[in-house]
């Protein structure tokens, strides 16, 4: 590393912006930070753990129109107010069970998709991680598409 002879400091690289105080832009800058889990499912469809007040920001980004809930439990009043708020609609599906509810439903999506079965399940394991099961893969595994393939679906799937 080369110091700039004349006060012992590495030179400020050209194309860098000088240091600025912590105060200044930090506290005007929204940051935004994702749900736990989250990630694309297809275009405009998103999967995630529960959100809370710290990931507020970014789901406004997403302009969301709904959201799905498959747990039985009620859903954070915080939460509930900030969709409310932002015209977003909430819809439980209370699935029982200790399974992995989402996993298994971006699974089943995977397969309408028809994305290659290892490539689903590596995609399930990477996010079910100590709760990934092989039920939850046979599940997704004996899904049978057919009768779907004769509906017209919402997403972005081809079906033909």
């Amino acid at each position: 590393m080369k110091l700039d002879s004349s006060n012992g400091q590495p030179p400020l690289a050209p194309h860098l912006p000088p240091p600025q105080d912590a105060d200044t832009d930090a506290d005007t800058e929204e940051i935004f930070v994702p749900p736990l889990n989250f990630a694309m499912v297809d275009n405009g469809i998103f999967r995630s753990g529960f959100p809370d007040s710290a990931n507020f920001g970014f789901l406004k980004s997403l302009r969301l129109r709904s959201v799905i809930c498959l747990c039985p439990e009620p859903y954070p009043e915080t939460t509930s107010e900030f969709l409310k708020d932002n015209g977003i609609r909430l819809y439980q599906f209370g699935i029982d069970g200790c399974k992995h509810r989402t996993g298994c439903l971006v699974g089943c999506i995977r397969r309408l998709q028809r994305w290659c079965l290892s490539s689903v399940f590596d995609e399930y394991q990477r996010f079910a991680g100590a709760k990934a099961r092989v039920s939850d893969q046979r599940f997704i595994e004996l899904f049978d598409i057919s009768y779907l393939k004769q509906q017209q679906l919402p997403f972005s799937c081809s079906m033909k």
